[in-house]
C-alpha cells in the first residue's frame, strides 16, 4: 500500500508528498492489523490503532501541506516513534500470543526504533551544520538562495574551479593552492551541497551556469575569467563560455565529460531532457530514507547533499545538449587534460574533439592518471594545476599554448 500510494498520480512528485504517501500505507497497515485481528483472530490487537493514527495523520499533513509539516515532523517524530515502539512492543507483549505472531511484529518495531534514532541523529546534524559558518569565503544571494564562495590569491585573470558532479569546493583543495600562488581563483558549492543552501531551480548545466554568473557578479569577482572544469564541471564550463562568451578569456577541461555530438532543438530538448515523473518520486524516496541517517553511510554530508547530486545526474542529458551550444572558442586558450588509464575506448576521441574548439589549444594525457586522481592525486592534481596556468599565462602575454 505504501509503494502503490507513493506512485498514486494524485500524490505530489515531492518529498514530502511521496514521504507521506508511505506514512500514510503504513498506517493502513497497522489499520489492518488492529480490524482484521479484531475480526478474525482470538488475540485482537486493539492496540495497533496507534500507530496507524499516529503515521496515518502524519501521512496526511505532510501530502497535504508539505514542506512546513516536514521540518515540524523532523523534531517530533523521532521522539514520538521511540516512545510508541517501546509502549508496542510492551502491549504485543501482552495481548500477542502467538510465537510466529512476535516474529513478525518485533522485527517491524526494531526498524522503527532505528527509523526514530537515525531520524534523530539526521535533524540534529542538519541543524548544527546550518548553524555553522563557514571558515573562508562568504555565502551570496543568488536569488532566492545563497551560494558558498571562496576566492584566494591575487593577479588577473581569475580562475573559476568547477568540480565534478557530486563533488563540491574541498574536493579541490590541491589545485586551489598551488593556482593561488599565481593568480587569483575561485571556488564555489553548488547549490545543495558543502555551504550552500538547497534550490528548487532545475540542476542542469543552464541553471548552474546562470548561477555561477550571478555568484561572481555579486562577489564583485571580475572577468573574464579561466574557467577549469572537471569532469561534469566540464559541461557547465562550456555552458558558461556559450552563454556568457564575453566573461570566458579561456577553457582548462578536466577529463571532462564530452558534450553531444548531435546537439537537438531546444523544443525536443524540453520534451524529454528533464527528468520525469517516475525518476522524481524516486528521488524524493531516496532523499527520504537519507533523512533517517542512511546519507551519512554514503558519505553525503546531507539529504541536500544526496539530493542536488542525484538531479545532478537525473538532468545528465540536458547538461551535455546544453554544453554542446559551444562550438567555437575562437583563438582564446584552451587546454584539455585527459587521464592516461582507466578510460573507455572512445574516450580519447571525444577529448581530442573538445581541443578543436579552439585554434589554440593543447591536449595533453596525464600517463598513469585516472579520471579521479587528476584532482585527487597530489603528482595528478600538480599536472592539472599547470595546465590551468598555462592558461593563465597564455591569456596574460596573448601567446600560443605550448603542446
Amino acid at each position: 500500500m505504501a509503494l502503490l500510494l507513493a506512485a498514486a498520480p494524485f500524490i505530489p512528485a515531492t518529498e514530502s508528498g511521496v514521504v507521506g504517501a508511505i506514512l500514510l500505507g503504513f498506517g493502513l497497515g497497522w489499520a489492518l492489523v488492529a480490524v482484521l485481528s479484531v475480526r478474525f483472530t482470538d488475540q485482537p490487537q486493539r492496540w495497533a490503532v496507534a500507530p496507524a493514527l499516529f503515521m496515518g495523520l502524519s501521512g496526511v499533513l505532510l501530502v497535504v501541506f508539505g514542506s512546513p509539516v516536514q521540518e515540524v515532523l523532523a523534531w517530533v517524530w523521532p521522539p514520538a516513534v521511540l516512545v510508541l515502539a517501546v509502549w508496542m512492543v510492551v502491549q504485543a507483549h501482552r495481548q500477542l500470543r502467538s510465537r510466529s505472531g512476535r516474529g513478525l511484529i518485533y522485527p517491524v518495531i526494531a526498524v522503527l526504533v532505528l527509523a526514530s534514532v537515525g531520524g534523530g541523529y539526521e535533524t540534529v546534524r542538519h541543524a548544527a551544520d546550518a548553524q555553522a559558518t563557514p571558515g573562508q569565503g562568504h555565502l551570496i544571494d543568488v536569488g532566492g538562495h545563497h551560494l558558498y564562495l571562496n576566492c584566494t590569491g591575487s593577479g588577473a585573470p581569475t580562475v573559476v574551479l568547477e568540480p565534478g558532479a557530486g563533488h563540491m569546493s574541498s574536493d579541490l583543495a590541491l589545485i586551489a593552492p598551488v593556482v593561488a600562488r599565481e593568480t587569483r581563483v575561485c571556488v564555489y558549492d553548488r547549490a545543495g551541497r558543502g555551504w550552500s543552501d538547497p534550490a528548487d531551480t532545475v540542476h542542469d548545466g543552464a541553471q548552474i551556469a546562470t548561477d555561477l554568473h550571478t555568484l561572481l557578479q555579486r562577489g564583485n569577482e571580475p572577468g573574464p575569467y579561466v574557467l577549469a572544469g572537471h569532469s561534469f564541471g566540464g559541461l557547465y564550463a562550456l555552458t558558461f563560455a556559450a552563454r556568457y562568451p564575453e566573461d570566458v578569456a579561456g577553457l582548462v577541461l578536466v577529463d571532462s565529460t564530452a558534450p553531444a555530438s548531435n546537439p537537438e532543438p531546444d523544443a525536443a530538448l524540453a520534451t524529454h531532457g528533464d527528468a520525469d515523473d517516475t525518476m522524481d518520486r524516486v528521488t524524493a524516496l531516496i532523499v527520504g530514507a537519507s533523512r533517517l541517517g542512511l546519507g551519512r553511510l554514503l558519505d553525503l554530508q546531507s539529504p541536500d547533499h544526496l539530493r542536488s547530486t542525484i538531479q545532478e545526474y537525473n538532468h545528465a542529458g540536458s547538461s551535455v545538449q546544453q554544453a554542446a551550444a559551444l562550438r567555437n572558442f575562437t583563438d582564446k586558450p584552451l587546454v584539455v587534460l585527459t587521464a592516461g588509464s582507466g578510460s573507455a575506448p572512445d574516450w580519447a576521441a571525444s577529448q581530442e574533439a573538445l581541443a578543436i574548439l579552439s585554434t589554440n589549444s593543447a591536449h595533453r594525457v596525464v600517463e598513469g592518471a585516472t579520471h579521479a586522481s587528476l584532482i585527487t592525486d597530489q603528482e595528478d592534481a600538480a599536472a592539472t594545476a599547470r595546465g590551468i596556468l598555462d592558461v593563465v599565462s597564455a591569456v596574460r602575454t596573448a601567446s600560443p599554448l605550448a603542446p
